[in-house]
């Protein structure tokens, strides 16, 4: 079995790496190819990654190269970890949105909108090199923002699933509270990639008793503390949103607070400066705990799951991902990109039935749909009009006024990854 990792030389990628020769019975990976455009972070990377392989006696190979279609040739799944313009942009994405009152935040609002328009083509370009080499491999997402991603490459005609791991993070924290193995975890994710909320928590499987009322009760206070929101938000919408919603229910006190702190960009490429040490140090074969306080807990696990159920293997059933609605919520359009669990094998990934959404979460899962709709024309066709339109759509934007601000904000700021511009 053959993997290639585009975006192999991001420090995500040891992480990547160590779920790979822990989880090797799960997936036997013969051949890993780093494939990453920054020759000098790949060299690093891939040398600790071969460490590693080596320290927990993985038999696999590991390849480094710049080259693309080199790099995926005959792979049987390519992982897409990819950051267009690097954390250089994202702290962009982070900064310049506030100056007009709106969250700064990479994957919502308008600096969500701003990596979406410098991904989708980058990614849709490589997709198609994945096209000519293997038409047959399987593509899975992990590139921001993950649910328009997927959708640019699933309306493309590409066999691709989209990852997140919001909810294997959630798994985690649950199994950890109930004093239960992960696997035994059960949730009812429901919504949109970063716009979901667990309607329930059960043992077992999708029919299994739902414990979160249970864990609200005994745990409430420490679920909100990890969600960075008050107790009573979580108590009165009686399930659990993820981190993400803080800037829908809490916009304005989150824009007060990420102007008086430096970006989670810039806090994100100082931790990349000190792995990337860490990286070159030839006595280290395995992943540093910095690492862990990067982002992206638990993503290798999630993405072995993922691609031993795509390619055939031992993986779960039922997973978390990004996949087409095909009629699961009845209110969506059945080619929108929803983020739920889902039966995943060879043939790719089937949502499972939930049930009746609230209104409460129903009309924002529409609303921002909506916005996904336009945002993904604005990336594939460009233009200032669209621009504008995806951000008149957006639940954190919605005003003429600041539409237009932030569109030539974010023409100003991303010119030179915009064809178009």
């Amino acid at each position: 079995m053959k993997l290639a990792v585009v975006g192999g030389g991001s420090t995500y990628t040891p992480e990547l790496i160590d779920g790979f020769a822990r989880l090797r019975d799960t997936l036997p990976v013969e051949e890993l190819v780093l494939v990453d455009p920054a020759a000098d972070r790949l060299e690093l990377v891939g040398g600790l990654a071969r460490r590693i392989f080596a320290k927990q006696g993985h038999p696999g190979t590991i390849r480094t190269t710049s080259d693309v279609d080199a790099g995926v040739a005959d792979a049987d799944a390519v992982l897409l970890q990819l950051r267009v313009g690097g954390q250089a942009a994202r702290n962009q994405d982070e900064t310049w949105p506030l100056e007009c009152g709106c969250v700064g935040q990479e994957t919502t609002g308008a600096g969500g909108l701003a990596k979406a328009l410098r991904t989708v083509p980058v990614v849709l370009d490589i997709a198609e090199r994945v096209r000519r080499t293997n038409p047959n491999a399987w593509i899975i997402d992990f590139t921001n923002p993950v649910g328009i991603v997927t959708r640019a490459l699933l309306q493309a005609g590409h066999k691709a699933v989209g990852l997140c791991n919001v909810a294997i993070g959630f798994q985690r924290k649950f199994a950890k509270l109930l004093d239960v193995t992960p696997s035994q975890v059960h949730l009812d994710h429901v919504g949109l990639n970063h716009l979901t909320w667990e309607l329930g928590v059960r043992l077992g499987g999708p029919d299994g008793e739902n414990l979160l009322p249970r864990l609200l009760a005994e745990h409430g206070d420490a679920i909100a503390e990890d969600l960075h929101m008050p107790r009573a938000i979580v108590d009165r919408l009686g399930v659990v949103p993820s981190y993400y919603l803080r800037y829908y229910y809490q916009h304005d006190a989150v824009v007060r607070e990420l102007r008086t702190k430096p970006s989670r960009a810039a806090q994100v490429a100082e931790m990349e400066r000190e792995l990337l040490k860490m990286y070159g140090d030839p006595t280290l074969d395995e992943k540093p705990e910095l690492l862990a306080k990067r982002g992206g807990a638990f993503y290798s696990e999630a993405a072995v799951d993922l691609a031993a159920s795509l390619l055939g293997g031992g993986g779960s059933p039922h997973q978390v991902v990004n996949t087409y609605n095909n009629g699961t919520l009845p209110f969506l359009p059945d080619d929108a990109v929803i983020e739920v669990q889902a039966a995943v094998d060879g043939k790719g990934a089937r949502p499972l039935p939930v049930p009746q959404l609230n209104p409460l979460y129903a009309g924002l899962i529409a609303n921002v749909t909506a916005y996904e709709d336009l945002a993904l024309e604005a990336a594939l066709h460009g233009g200032r009009d669209r621009v504008i339109k995806a951000l008149l759509a957006h639940p954190l934007v919605g005003q003429i006024e600041y539409a237009e601000q932030l569109t030539d904000q974010l023409i100003a700021h991303n010119r030179e990854h915009l064809a178009w511009a």
